[in-house]
Parts: C-alpha cells; sequence; structure tokens
C-alpha cells in the first residue's frame, strides 16, 4: 500500500468489505480519513429513519449511547483491519477473522445525538500488545464531543 492509499477514506462498499456488520447494526457510513496505525475519522449519519427512535424516545429521539459506543468500536475495528493490512510481516486479516470488541473504559457521554447529527467517529491506535489493540475514541457532533471511550479489541477466528 503507497503513503497516498494509506491516507484515503472509504465507501461503504469499501466497509462493508472489513466489517461484517449490516442494516440495521452497521453504524459506519463513511470513512473520511484513515493513518493506518495511527488514526481514523469516519461518519455516522444519523437518521430519523433509525430503526431505534420509535422507542427511543417517541417525544425526543436521542441515539441510545450504547450504539454511539457501537459505531466508535466500528471504526476502531476498521483502523486495526487497514494496520493489519499494511504490516506485511503480520497474519492478514481474510474473511475468517473479525475484530472483536473486549472492553470499553471510561465511557462518557456528554450531549445528545439525535435525527440530523453527523457523527464524527474519531479513533486512535494508543497500544497494541499481546493481540489486544487499544483505541482513544470520540464522537463529536458540529465540533463538540457527544461521546468518549477508551475501547479495546481483538482479532479471532469465526
Amino acid at each position: 500500500m503507497t503513503q497516498s492509499e494509506q491516507h484515503t477514506g472509504m465507501n461503504i462498499h469499501q466497509i462493508k468489505n472489513y466489517l461484517p456488520h449490516r442494516y440495521p447494526f452497521l453504524l459506519v457510513d463513511r470513512v473520511s480519513h484513515c493513518v493506518p496505525g495511527e488514526v481514523i475519522e469516519a461518519v455516522k449519519n444519523v437518521t430519523v429513519n433509525e430503526p431505534f427512535f420509535g422507542g427511543h424516545f417517541p417525544q425526543r429521539p436521542v441515539m441510545p449511547g450504547v450504539l454511539i459506543l457501537e459505531a466508535m468500536a466500528q471504526a476502531c475495528g476498521l483502523l486495526a483491519f487497514r494496520t493489519r493490512e499494511s504490516q506485511p510481516d503480520e497474519e492478514q486479516p481474510d474473511d475468517s477473522k473479525l475484530f472483536y470488541l473486549v472492553g470499553i473504559d471510561k465511557a462518557k457521554f456528554k450531549r445528545p445525538v439525535e435525527p440530523g447529527d453527523a457523527l464524527v467517529l474519531h479513533a486512535r491506535v494508543t497500544r497494541s500488545m499481546r493481540g489486544i489493540w487499544m483505541f482513544s475514541a470520540e464522537a463529536r457532533v458540529d465540533g463538540a464531543v457527544a461521546a468518549s471511550a477508551e475501547i479495546r479489541c481483538t482479532m479471532r477466528e469465526v
């Protein structure tokens, strides 16, 4: 992979090549920037048609915090896959391998996420040790932090 390819974004079709999630659980619509081994910026466009808004909450729709965390975790998974792909000495991920979420620490929610928001997901690799990847992640709306967490994942055979 060339240096310029490492910095490119990803459209939904490319994202689906990495993540096994599908509607209604695929929570990353686009990757605007990715530097393997370092950072990723992705976007989840939140629409009023999301299936969870009917019950959370009918009078004032708010994206559930657990789904904001899941969106951040999916962005972390994409960064982990792209990082592994860019390392020629590493065993390469294939269709039989997935990154599983193994932990979330220090989760904080600062503001609600509502229909019409573009949830911008930022994740940075903080460490990778003995098969466990650690990330610092944030979800922002209009530049303001909506949520943040430390996320851990690991790659496993399916």
